[in-house]
């Protein structure tokens, strides 16, 4: 009988009992003794050792697709994507500029105790804070508290968002994932019915998603348990390795196989393409996971994995901390490309609207010459000043010139920016009517398609829309010859500055008579490639 108040005594057969089998169970067995710095340190290898390689299985993916693309300005895209990750791999920078937000999914084994005066969450985000601030490799902090109200960046890139499972074992298995904001806004969720097509939503839906989420990419879906569960499973599900392929070639053994090679096609032939331009490959994998569910229900998510597809693994065994292992530079293909082959060159310094009357949807131009740089923030204070009758800071004159949407990373070394790849332009949807009527702007750069109200507005007042690659941040940073900070400094990446650049690789996506490549482009393909099914 234990004493009054619930307080077992030292001698107490239970207690020793307990002692010995350290709360496992198992009699006799002994503890795996993790260290704080131990998980700290492998977090924060992990993160900047995703900021630059990308995975082998994504590599070869990208260059099974682009072996095979028909499509020229897709198969451009893909060119620039692989040449970017084999550069970031050399020199040890992003492979984006969005360096995302830090996902991690920790199980920790029953016989693992810890020393450390931090609680786990604290000591990973401890990990995300030490490789987000590291000197040789400074990564864009992108996180914002309060996030429906001040907006403040947290400077460090934390919090990350942690999930945790507690299983048996003796040690902690981890998964560490950087995911870009693009790809992150185009998650979709629906509670379908029972009787309902999970394949016939995902083939309506992916069309929504536009092009912001970068493709080609890897879709994640979850099938089953509660709203909650199936997102969570949709992104879980985007750390597995890509094996399409294999699938392909052996055959599914399964619903879920069957489900996913399904998809995979029906995707494919929807024609979107690389960046959304059109071509044969919009996804590279599907992945599917699920779990038991409601009679009532059909949950099902579905979240996209981006060009950047920033994620690894690491188990820690009480050995000391866990480091990742480089891939050879001989699992990059040498791809030669050529932004100068057929391209228009264009001095920025000198354009008129004239000038860009004639500028056809897909052409390629290099860009050379002074722009300037801004996001939502800058565009909402530049909306704000123009609404008061205000003017423009000192320095801030759009008149004939060119806005590019980007937030670039810190340089470090001897760079003049850091990476520098464009962002979702369709964020700045709202303001462009206002930016083109009052500022004077004749020509934007971002990346992704623009929606009907900007389109409209470009047609309108005959500027022109351009796409920079998404997943090619680095390559692009590299005809960024000069860089300042011209207004709003308070506000970090999202900041206004003057870019010079000099053969700055761009496409046309919509002309001044509000033709847009992100329409014409895919529904081309996706006619090619269902009479080619047909025939």
């Amino acid at each position: 009988m234990p004493p009054n108040h619930g307080v077992w005594p030292e001698t107490n057969c239970y207690n020793r009992y307990n002692r010995l089998t350290n709360l496992t169970g198992k009699p006799g067995s002994t503890m795996t003794a993790i260290k704080k710095n131990d998980l700290i340190d492998s977090v924060a290898d992990a993160l900047q050792f995703i900021s630059y390689y990308h995975p082998a299985d994504f590599i070869r993916a990208v260059h099974a697709a682009y072996l095979k693309e028909e499509s020229a300005a897709a198969r451009n895209a893909m060119a620039q994507i692989l040449i970017n990750s084999r550069m970031c791999a050399e020199g040890h920078r992003p492979i984006c500029q969005d360096t995302g937000i830090v996902n991690v999914f920790i199980k920790v084994g029953m016989n693992v105790s810890w020393e450390t005066d931090m609680s786990l969450h604290d000591m990973i985000n401890a990990g995300v804070r030490k490789a987000y601030n590291h000197p040789d490799n400074v990564l864009r902090p992108s996180i914002l508290a309060d996030p429906a109200g001040a907006r403040k960046n947290t400077r460090d890139n934390t919090p990350a968002v942690i999930h945790t499972e507690i299983v048996s074992g003796d040690k902690v298995d981890v998964h560490v994932a950087a995911k870009g904001g693009g790809s992150e806004a185009k998650s979709k969720f629906i509670m379908l019915n029972p009787s309902d097509s999970i394949v016939e939503w995902v083939e309506k839906t992916v069309p929504t998603m536009g092009a912001g989420w970068c493709p080609p990419g890897i879709l994640g879906i979850g099938i089953g348990g509660t709203a909650e569960k199936a997102m969570l499973m949709a992104k879980e599900v985007l750390m597995e390795p890509i094996d399409i392929q294999a699938l392909q070639q052996r055959g599914p053994a399964n619903r879920l196989e069957q489900l996913r090679l399904e998809i995979y096609d029906k995707v494919n032939n929807l024609g979107i393409g690389a960046q959304g331009l059109g071509g044969l490959t919009t996804v590279l994998d599907v992945k599917i996971k699920d779990y038991p569910t409601h009679a009532a229900n059909l949950p099902v998510a579905m979240i996209p994995n981006c060009a950047a597809n920033r994620h690894t693994h690491f188990v820690l065994d009480g050995s000391g901390p866990a480091s990742q292992t480089p891939p050879k530079l001989e699992d990059w293909p040498q791809i030669t490309w050529d932004a100068s082959t057929g391209a228009r060159r264009v001095d920025l310094n000198t354009i008129t609207p004239a000038a860009i009357a004639d500028w056809k949807p897909g052409e390629t131009l290099l860009l050379s010459g002074k722009l300037l740089t801004g996001r939502d923030a800058a565009h909402k204070r530049i909306q704000d000043l123009l609404l008061k009758g205000q003017p423009l800071p000192d320095g801030v004159n759009f008149k004939n010139r060119f806005i590019y949407y980007v937030g670039p990373v810190d340089p470090v070394r001897d760079e003049v920016v850091g990476p520098a790849g464009p962002t979702t332009a369709t964020r700045m949807d709202k303001f462009t009517e206002l930016m083109l009527e009052k500022t004077g702007l004749i020509g934007m750069i971002g990346k992704a398609e623009r929606g009907p109200v900007a389109i409209e507005a470009i047609r309108k007042h005959k500027a022109v829309y351009l796409i920079a690659i998404g997943g090619a941040a680095y390559l692009v940073s590299k005809a960024i010859t000069s860089a300042k900070v011209i207004a709003f400094a308070d506000m970090g990446m999202e900041a206004i500055q003057e870019f010079e650049v000099r053969d700055m690789p761009v496409t046309v996506a919509v002309d001044s008579k509000g033709t847009s490549v992100h329409i014409t482009g895919p529904s081309e393909w996706k006619e090619i490639i269902l009479r080619r099914k047909s025939a």
